[in-house]
């Protein structure tokens, strides 16, 4: 396996504010770009070539990558002048791909974080002779999903979107995000229009007799959609439960990034990651938290489960329990911000004026 396609379009939406000026895969997570964790995994499993299909703020990904050889591989950008969906996005970089028609490409989505076994999902699908070869992982509730049940040689049978009745969840095997295509199939992708790879590519390959594998892989596995579940991921990162060899330090309860300061007696638990020339104040505790570059949490701050964005400030004894803060916002003193809620870049909350939770 030598080269991959990185879906990195997407626009984010569920994570807002944290995407309002960044692109989804490059919010920081345990201190670095999402998308830095996921390169470093496809470099460790031998990949050398990738090609990012990008659209959303697709500008800022080069500057920040180049042409990827810090990170020992060769990156390649084709960015979308509309949105192509995950299929239509896979044939708009088809021309960039070196491998030759029967040869594996790897296929990765730009927001899942993943202890997937790469080596073993690419000898699955040489070994079975596929066309394409999906990861499957397997949930408790996958009504949010999109079920692939499979016969017990591991080969697909069918796909099944979001099930909404007990009858239809016939198994508890989601696609997972990643895949191997034989290069061949990419050229069969129709050209120029959206294209949905789950709902259109892979049920017409499977009604035109194509094979398709699965290989269940049931390490850490986590769909980053949602601001809380970024928070719980870059968490993971930095207390090594989802494996990263792109963590910028050793994994633990905590990790303080080089220009970053913290108080003598302020507490760092849960894989809280305090990033570059962000500060916690006198008697602070943070827990589960990501402070992203710049920000500042004051004196006797209480933030947990949650992500203040670059340049934020949490002002003295505010509680923050599963907020998010964006980019540039301004929480005055002794606010209290619980259970979902988020405050808009550059906002500014006077001190003592919130003190509710929302489930938005």
């Amino acid at each position: 396996m030598t080269e991959a396609i990185l879906l990195v379009g997407g626009r984010g939406t569920r994570l807002r504010p944290l995407t309002v000026h960044t692109p989804k895969p490059m919010v920081p997570a345990a201190g670095v770009p999402f998308l830095t964790h996921q390169l470093a995994r496809a470099k460790a499993a031998g990949v050398e070539h990738i090609v990012l299909a990008t659209s959303y703020l697709a500008e800022v990904f080069e500057p920040y990558f180049g042409d990827g050889s810090s990170l020992g591989l060769h990156l390649e950008y084709v960015t979308e002048e509309e949105p192509l969906g995950t299929g239509g996005a896979i044939r708009n970089v088809a021309s960039r791909l070196r491998s030759g028609p029967d040869e594996p490409v790897l296929i990765f989505n730009g927001d899942i974080l993943t202890g997937l076994d790469i080596p073993a999902l690419v000898r699955t699908h040489e070994t079975s002779g596929a066309d394409v070869s999906l990861h499957l992982t397997r949930v408790e509730d996958p009504r949010a999903f999109g079920l692939v049940p499979t016969d017990a040689s591991g080969r697909v049978r069918a796909f099944l979107e979001k099930p909404q009745t007990p009858e239809e969840i016939v198994t508890d095997q989601i696609n997972a995000g990643a895949y191997v295509f034989r290069r061949s199939v990419i050229d069969t992708i129709p050209a120029g229009r959206p294209v949905s790879v789950e709902r259109e590519t892979f049920p017409g390959l499977l009604a035109g007799g194509a094979h398709l594998q699965g290989m269940v892989d049931s390490t850490y596995w986590l769909d980053l959609g949602t601001p809380q579940a970024f928070v719980r991921g870059s968490a993971d990162l930095v207390l090594g439960r989802a494996p990263s060899p792109a963590v910028p330090g050793r994994c633990g309860d905590r990790l303080v990034l080089p220009t970053a300061s913290v108080a003598p007696d302020a507490k760092l638990t849960g894989g809280t990651v305090v990033c570059e020339g962000a500060s916690v104040g006198e008697g602070a505790r943070v827990s589960g938290s990501a402070i992203l570059a710049g920000a500042v949490v004051e004196p006797g701050a209480v933030v947990t489960d949650s992500l203040v964005g670059a340049r934020a400030r949490v002002g003295a004894r505010s509680v923050l329990a599963g907020a998010v803060v964006g980019d540039g916002a301004t929480i005055g003193p002794d606010n209290e911000l619980r259970d979902g809620v988020r405050i808009w870049c550059d906002a500014h909350v006077p001190a003592s004026t919130i003190r509710f939770s929302s489930d938005q």
